[in-house]
């Protein structure tokens, strides 16, 4: 594999470990080897141990001194506090647009998200489902001007794009639910309605937390 870019390696590198893990390619609980690695992607060993830092601060795989890294495992648990945080943050994000837009312009780049996750449910293209579900938090953080929650987000984003491709991968029907919830969403940041978008928001975190432990459970 080729790369690009090469100040941002350690970046990349980890962006395509961390496809392999989202997608069930490289197993929970999965032992990656940075010798292994280095050879295989043709990169420097200390751009591979630095890639690993920067999944590990994504929550997708664990450092244990003398153990090396491995893929984390996805347990009842961790599903269940990943969506009830990630449920608070949706909510704040969501408050904030709701408060603060103000042309209609403001409301396009939802509007061409929206779009763009019923071309993917048509296609049933997961990947491309996934990516953009995600899309719909990033176009609402200028309105929360919040640098640090932003970057909260962003570092737990991996994770829940793995379990939210896990539940889908199982159930691709579940991206009908999403459209329809997003469309209620948007219904109520227009309306300026906080209490509507902490109902939708926190019935969605429920419902998703629902559906990953169902997958979990199929195995």
């Amino acid at each position: 594999m080729t790369f690009k870019a090469p100040d941002s390696l350690s970046e990349q590198i980890a962006d395509y470990l961390a496809e392999r893990i989202i997608r069930g390619e490289l197993a929970p609980g999965e032992r990656i080897q940075e010798l292994k690695v280095t050879q295989a992607l043709d990169v420097s060993r200390g751009s591979v141990r630095e890639a690993l830092l920067i999944l590990e601060r994504r929550h997708l795989i664990a450092i244990v001194p003398r153990r090396g890294a491995h893929v984390t495992e996805l347990s009842e648990h961790k599903v269940r506090s990943l969506c009830t945080l990630m449920g608070e943050f949706y909510i704040l994000l969501g408050n904030a647009v709701a408060q603060k837009w103000r042309l209609d312009s403001d409301l396009r780049p939802f509007l061409d998200i929206q779009q763009r996750l019923q071309h993917a449910c048509d296609r049933q293209d997961i990947k491309a489902f996934v990516a953009d579900s995600f899309a719909v938090m990033r176009a609402a953080y200028p309105f929360a001007d919040n640098p640090y929650l932003q970057e909260t987000v962003e570092n737990l984003q991996p994770a829940m794009s793995r379990a939210y491709y896990l539940a889908l991968d199982q159930r691709q029907a579940n991206m009908v639910d999403y459209l329809e919830l997003f469309a209620r969403l948007l219904d109520a940041v227009v309306a300026r309605d906080l209490p509507r978008i902490r109902e939708v928001l926190s019935a969605y975190s429920q419902r998703s937390c629902e559906l990953v432990l169902a997958a979990l459970a199929r195995g």
